[in-house]
């Protein structure tokens, strides 16, 4: 017997040993299944009790029952050590020094643009206009004829549009639409009266510098309906142009002009110091749109009848009002995708627009 109680302290020694030096549970696992699994050492033994006498057999399973429970908790005991070292190591690794400065993120901000196309549709929006949308490439009927716009215009020549090749051979030219009114003449036609709507969008012109850009963005708005006077114009534009720039008492001025798709026509100012740039102050005048009474002939046009229907019609620069409203003096650097001056004019993205947004 005493051969076989040396096998077993040979096996306890050897096991032991082996678990104090696993440095991880990939070696741990190895040993519990060498010494414990189906095909370990001490199963292996415990597999040849069969083999003994009946008094020898007792005794030897007793002294395997043993170390089996013996080992068994030594294998378990070594394997929640290593879960803790392995917990405490990633806890160093992981950690996170709370003294230190958050990492800087620099967080985007919303065009000046898209912001000043915001502020217009809430405040025409609380008037009752809708958005409108339309093509950027448009026909020549619908960018010129339509809105009585003559041949011999200059803003048919290719010195000031874009014109595009026709869609089939012996068609019409297309063009980059000069002015988002090719909006109001698709609404005319495709729906009755009462109209209005506001049509924010891109046109283009072969224009460029520090006041002019090819690509830029408009704003026009359209009213069709019975009975419809300059007085309705006047109250409009002038409530949009106070709440816009923030100035209830900002003066407005309606000059008399010429558009070939209105009559009368009138060119709109506002108040201003040439010297110090301020809206509403000083005794300057500063043009900022164009309006007028839709001319009859583009009633027609449309389909409707002139003796029924009244309406008028507005259009501005949108770069131009971001521009006075927020102190930006020039065109170009709005498409330049300079970081710097999109931060310093950019808005924060949880600012949303309103009726009475400032600078």
């Amino acid at each position: 017997m005493g051969g076989m109680a040396d096998d077993l302290d040979i096996l306890r020694n050897d096991t032991l040993a082996a678990l104090a030096g696993a440095q991880d549970r990939a070696q741990w696992d190895a040993i519990r299944v060498g010494t414990l699994g189906k095909s370990g050492a001490l199963t292996g033994l415990l597999k040849q009790l069969g083999k003994l006498e009946p008094e020898e057999r007792k005794e030897r399973g007793q002294a395997l029952n043993r170390l089996r429970d013996e080992l068994t908790a030594a294998v378990e005991a070594r394997g929640r050590d290593l879960e803790e070292e392995a917990l405490q190591a990633r806890l160093r690794s992981e950690r996170v020094d709370v003294t230190m400065p958050a990492p800087s993120v620099v967080a985007g901000t919303i065009h000046p643009i898209s912001r000043t196309i915001e502020e217009m549709t809430a405040i025409f929006g609380a008037m009752g206009f809708s958005v409108a949308e339309g093509p950027d490439i448009e026909s020549q009927w619908h960018n010129f004829s339509a809105l009585n716009t003559p041949d011999h215009h200059p803003a048919r020549t290719e010195h000031d549009t874009f014109y595009l090749p026709p869609k089939a051979e012996g068609g019409e030219a297309r063009l980059l639409r000069t002015q988002t009114s090719g909006v109001q003449i698709r609404t005319m036609l495709g729906s009755q009266p009462p109209i209005r709507i506001i049509a924010p969008g891109r046109t283009y012109r072969a224009d460029h510098d520090a006041t002019h850009s090819p690509m830029f963005h408009q704003c026009e708005g359209l009213v069709v309906d019975r009975n419809i006077t300059l007085g309705h114009l006047k109250g409009c534009l002038i409530e949009f142009l106070r709440v816009y720039f923030d100035k209830p008492n900002l003066p407005v001025r309606f000059r008399a002009s010429y558009f070939p798709f209105t009559e009368p026509s009138m060119e709109v100012d506002i108040g201003w110091s040439k010297a110090t740039g301020e809206i509403g102050g000083g005794s300057d005048w500063l043009e900022v749109l164009g309006s007028g009474m839709i001319h009859p002939r583009v009633l027609a046009n449309c389909g409707l009848d002139p003796a029924e229907w009244q309406g008028f019609a507005f259009g501005m620069g949108i770069e131009r009002l971001a521009m006075l409203k927020n102190g930006i003096p020039d065109l170009r650097s709005f498409y330049e995708s300079d970081l710097r001056w999109l931060r310093h004019y950019g808005f924060s993205a949880f600012s949303p627009a309103t009726l009475t947004e400032g600078v």
